[in-house]
C-alpha cells in the first residue's frame, strides 16, 4: 500500500494521450484481436476480464515515475528535430537519444515479450509496455522535438492556462467525451470501431498496417511515428506556435484538431490489435519463441538498437525536464 500511495503522490494526474486515450486505443485493440490473440495476452496479463488490456494501458506511465522504472521514462516519445510547420519528418538516427526512445522500446520490447529467456513478469512487462507505447506513437507531440514536443507552447484552452502538449493528450479528448473513466474509453472505442468497421475509417484501414513487420519492429515503428509527425505541420501548428499563444483555443482551434485526434486513437487501437496477432500468431500460452535478435535480460533499454551519436540539444532539453509532461 505504502509503495501504490508513493507512486500516486509523485505521479501526474494525467498520461500521454491521457488515461482515456490510452484506454480507448487498447479497447480498440481488444475489439479487433483474434480469440487466440486474446488468450495469449489473458494468459500473459493473468486477467481473463473483457478490459484485459485497458486495465494495463496506463500502467508505463505510473512506473516511470518509480525506481524501478525510472529507466523507461525516454521510451514514451521520440524528438524529430524537424521544423514545422515547414517542414515535419522522423530520422531514427538524429532523433532517438542514446536512453532510447518510443520506437526502440516498440522494437526492444517486441522481442523481449517473445523471448524464452525472461522471466514471466519481464514477459509481462514487455506485454505492458507495448500496449502504451502503440498508443503514444500515435500522438503528433510525442514525435515532435519543438519546444519539448509542445511543452513549452503555453496557451489557453477553454479558460483555462496550460500548454499545447496538454491539450493534445488531454484537454481536447475529454472536452470531446465529457469524461475519463474506463466506461467513457469502452464508450468512445465502441464508436470508433463502428467508423472502422463501415464508417469513415473503413477504406483507411489497410493502409494503418501497411508493411507490419513484428521481424522488423523499428521499422514499422518508424513509419508509425512519421505518419503522426506530418500531423504537426498540418494539424497542430500549420501556422507556427506563435499562432496558438494569443486568444483561446477553444472551441476554433478544437474543431479543426478533434477529427485527427480520433483518427489516431483508432490507429493506435487497430495497430495494436494487429501487432498482437502478428506476435501471437507465433507463440502458445505455455511457450514462447524468439524472433530477431534475442535481448541480454538487464538489457532493458534495448541498447543494440541504439544510435552512438551523442545526445542533441534537444534530447538534453528533454532529460533536463525528466521526459516528463507539464500539467
Amino acid at each position: 500500500m505504502s509503495l501504490l500511495l508513493t507512486i500516486l503522490a509523485i505521479a501526474p494526474s494525467t498520461y500521454a494521450w491521457g488515461s482515456l486515450g490510452h484506454e480507448t486505443v487498447a479497447y480498440i485493440a481488444s475489439h479487433y484481436v483474434s480469440s487466440d490473440t486474446e488468450a495469449w495476452a489473458q494468459n500473459i496479463l493473468g486477467d481473463t476480464s473483457t478490459s484485459y488490456l485497458a486495465n494495463v494501458a496506463t500502467w508505463a506511465d505510473s512506473y516511470r515515475y518509480t525506481a524501478a522504472g525510472k529507466f523507461s521514462a525516454p521510451f514514451h516519445f521520440i524528438d524529430a528535430e524537424d521544423n514545422p510547420p515547414n517542414s515535419c519528418h522522423v530520422d531514427y538516427d538524429r532523433d532517438c537519444g542514446t536512453n532510447g526512445c518510443s520506437i526502440s522500446a516498440i522494437a526492444n520490447y517486441t522481442t523481449r515479450v517473445q523471448s524464452t529467456g525472461l522471466s514471466d513478469d519481464e514477459v509481462t512487462d514487455a506485454l505492458k509496455f507495448l500496449v502504451h507505447f502503440l498508443g503514444d506513437i500515435t500522438q503528433p507531440l510525442h514525435d515532435e522535438a519543438y519546444e519539448v514536443g509542445g511543452n513549452d507552447v503555453d496557451v489557453t484552452f477553454n479558460d483555462t492556462d496550460t500548454n499545447l502538449h496538454h491539450i493534445w493528450d488531454t484537454n481536447m479528448p475529454e472536452t470531446l467525451r465529457g469524461g475519463y473513466s474506463l466506461s467513457y474509453a469502452q464508450q468512445w472505442a465502441n464508436d470508433l470501431v463502428k467508423e472502422i468497421d463501415s464508417g469513415d475509417y473503413e477504406s483507411q484501414k489497410s493502409d494503418w498496417i501497411s508493411g507490419l513487420d513484428i521481424n522488423d519492429a523499428k521499422s514499422s515503428a518508424l513509419d508509425w511515428a512519421t505518419d503522426a509527425n506530418q500531423y504537426v505541420c498540418s494539424i497542430v501548428m500549420p501556422n507556427g506556435a506563435d499562432a496558438l499563444e494569443s486568444g483561446d483555443l477553444y472551441p476554433t482551434y478544437y474543431n479543426s484538431a478533434i477529427d485527427t485526434i480520433e483518427l489516431q486513437i483508432a490507429k493506435g487501437g487497430y495497430r495494436l490489435a494487429k501487432w498482437l496477432d502478428a506476435i501471437a500468431a507465433n507463440q502458445s500460452s505455455k511457450k514462447r519463441s524468439v524472433h530477431g535478435k534475442m535481448p541480454q535480460v538487464e538489457d532493458l533499454m534495448g541498447s543494440y538498437l541504439l544510435p552512438l551519436s551523442p545526445m542533441s540539444r534537444a534530447q538534453l532539453r528533454r532529460e533536463a525536464m525528466g521526459y516528463d509532461c507539464k500539467h
